[in-house]
C-alpha cells in the first residue's frame, strides 16, 4: 500500500555531466519548433518542471525571469520543459508575463530522455531537475529535486563559475 504513494522511477537514468546532452525538437509555448542544436555556441538551462499554475512551478518561473537579463548577460538561455500542452504553456506565460520558451513534452519522450518522467499515482509528469548543457551540447551541471525558490541563484552561481573558467582558459593570465 505505501508503494502507491512513492514516486516512480525515471524511464532513464539522468545524464551526467560530461556526457552529450540528448537532443530534441519540442513546440514552444508559441507552436514553433525548439531544437537543442539551435543553441549551439550557447548555454543552455534545460529545466523540468511538473505542471504550469502550480506553487513552486510558478515560484521557479518567476524566478528565472527575473534573472532572465543575468543568463542572457552570461551566454545562455533558459528553456522550461513540461508534459503540459503548448495551450497551457501560452495561457501560463501570458498570465504570469514569462518571455523565455517552454516545450511541451506531451508524450514525455524527452522527459524520459533526460531522467525526468515521473509517475504519480497513475499520473505521468516531468520530475524537477535541470540540466546545464555548455555551449558544445555537453552537460556541464545537473541538478536533481531542485528547491524552486533558490534554483535560479544556484544556477547562475554555477553558470558564472564556468564562464569565468572558459574566459581563463581562452585568455590566460601574462606570465
Amino acid at each position: 500500500m505505501k508503494d502507491m504513494f512513492r514516486l516512480g522511477a525515471a524511464s532513464a537514468d539522468p545524464p551526467v555531466a560530461g556526457q552529450l546532452a540528448p537532443t530534441f525538437t519540442l513546440p514552444s509555448q508559441d507552436g514553433s519548433p525548439v531544437s537543442l542544436a539551435q543553441f549551439r555556441s550557447q548555454w543552455v538551462l534545460l529545466y523540468f518542471y511538473p505542471k504550469d499554475n502550480t506553487t513552486g512551478c510558478t515560484i521557479e518561473a518567476h524566478n528565472f525571469q527575473r534573472d532572465l537579463a543575468n543568463y542572457e548577460g552570461l551566454n545562455a538561455v533558459v528553456l522550461g520543459v513540461s508534459l503540459d500542452s503548448q495551450h497551457n504553456h501560452q495561457d501560463f506565460c501570458a498570465k504570469q508575463g514569462l518571455t523565455f520558451k517552454l516545450l511541451s513534452d506531451t508524450a514525455g519522450r524527452v522527459s524520459a530522455q533526460y531522467g525526468s518522467l515521473r509517475s504519480i499515482l497513475g499520473f505521468k509528469m516531468a520530475a524537477r531537475n535541470s540540466f546545464l548543457i555548455d555551449p558544445a551540447g555537453q552537460i556541464a551541471n545537473v541538478w536533481l529535486g531542485v528547491s524552486p525558490a533558490s534554483h535560479s541563484a544556484e544556477v547562475l552561481a554555477v553558470l558564472k563559475e564556468h564562464s569565468l573558467k572558459q574566459s581563463t582558459a581562452a585568455h590566460p593570465p601574462p606570465l
